[in-house]
């Protein structure tokens, strides 16, 4: 019997704090949302839903739309990170490995163009 109130109470002290930490992660994985454009070039990365366990709704635009195959926010500290990965033609399992700027608000990070075998530093800035 005392294991199961143990249990209980465990949980009862686990769930909300989880709950915290997820609703935190949330608010910071929201600053992701919104249009970013490449001023190298145009191309727009649209974020347009970042859920607490990372999983991203993003769409790419070069200047039509490119398929996403997989989008992905994550933490590494106090560093939020995207990761993003194009699959159509001309876009063979290209990705971009990015990080938030708080402070400029940008997105930065690297373009690899898997076509080419090449690797591009790149930036995004957010579009008002």
């Amino acid at each position: 019997m005392r294991l199961v109130h143990a249990l209980v109470l465990a949980v009862m002290v686990i769930a909300p704090a989880a709950a915290a930490l997820s609703a935190a992660a949330d608010a910071d994985f929201a600053k992701l949302e919104g249009r970013w454009r490449r001023p190298d070039g145009g191309y727009v990365l649209e974020i347009r839903k970042v859920q607490g366990d990372g999983a991203m709704e993003a769409a790419y635009l070069n200047p039509r739309p490119i398929n996403v195959s997989k989008a992905r926010a994550s933490r590494d500290g106090s560093t939020l990170r995207v990761f993003v990965e194009l699959r159509a033609p001309n876009y063979p399992g290209s990705t971009y490995t990015l990080a938030y700027d708080p402070k400029r608000d940008q997105l930065y990070g690297v373009y690899y163009q898997a076509l080419e075998g090449k690797s591009f530093d790149v930036v995004f800035e957010r579009t008002k």
